[in-house]
């Protein structure tokens, strides 16, 4: 489980290397934006000063964290018969392989438009990582925003208002037409670097098995 050190640091490398903002870093995170203001303050988003020193520090942590990565992917592959026990476990994962966010070994996150399949997926996270989860729903101009947290909230079994909206970038030249994600698109996510790499090591099991 990550630690507030290894967040803090995670935080900043995105503030340097990515260049990204306030928000894109609390949306990355899943963490209050007080928190993430807090560690990335001093650093705008021009080039960045650094020392030799503050460099040195970066990369033992940085190798701090790929072994704890490697020891979770390592218990991931010990404990997947056990877990695959569970129809619902290969259920998770399979669904993963297809629909969940894989770019980013920090993050947890899967979306799709089925209520049945974020149940699944949902409930898997909920049961895997003890890290606070974060909501969305990407929507289009004429959606009602208040019936697209209903159903999620009564969907996931949470507080519909815990749910973020986003609207889609494109939605208002097309308004008016009968949309498949009647619901609109629901992103689960969570920020939690080993259940990503325990994750790492079932979905390459089942890939394997797949000949």
């Amino acid at each position: 489980m990550a630690d507030p050190d290894y967040l803090r640091l995670r935080a900043r490398e995105l503030r340097i290397e990515k260049r990204l903002t306030l928000d894109e870093i609390v949306e990355r995170l899943v963490l209050p934006r007080a928190t993430i203001y807090e560690w990335i303050k001093d650093i705008p988003l021009g080039k960045p000063r650094s020392t030799a020193g503050q460099a040195k520090r970066v990369a033992a942590m940085q190798a701090k964290y790929r072994r704890l990565r490697e020891e979770a992917y390592a218990q991931g592959a010990a404990e997947y018969a056990a877990l695959a026990a569970d129809p619902t476990f290969r259920d998770f994962v399979v669904l993963y392989i297809a629909e969940g966010f894989k770019r980013d070994r920090n993050c947890v996150a899967i979306c799709n438009s089925d209520g049945a399949v974020m149940a699944v997926a949902h409930r898997s996270v909920l049961r895997l990582s003890s890290k606070r989860l974060g909501y969305s729903v990407q929507y289009h101009a004429d959606q009602d925003l208040d019936a697209l947290r209903s159903y999620w909230g009564e969907t996931l079994g949470i507080d519909g208002s815990l749910i973020t909206v986003l609207r889609k970038s494109n939605s208002s030249k097309l308004k008016g037409r009968s949309w498949r994600s009647e619901f609109g698109v629901l992103t689960v996510r969570t920020s939690d670097t080993y259940l990503r790499a325990r994750l790492q090591a079932w979905i390459d099991l089942i890939k394997r098995g797949w000949g």
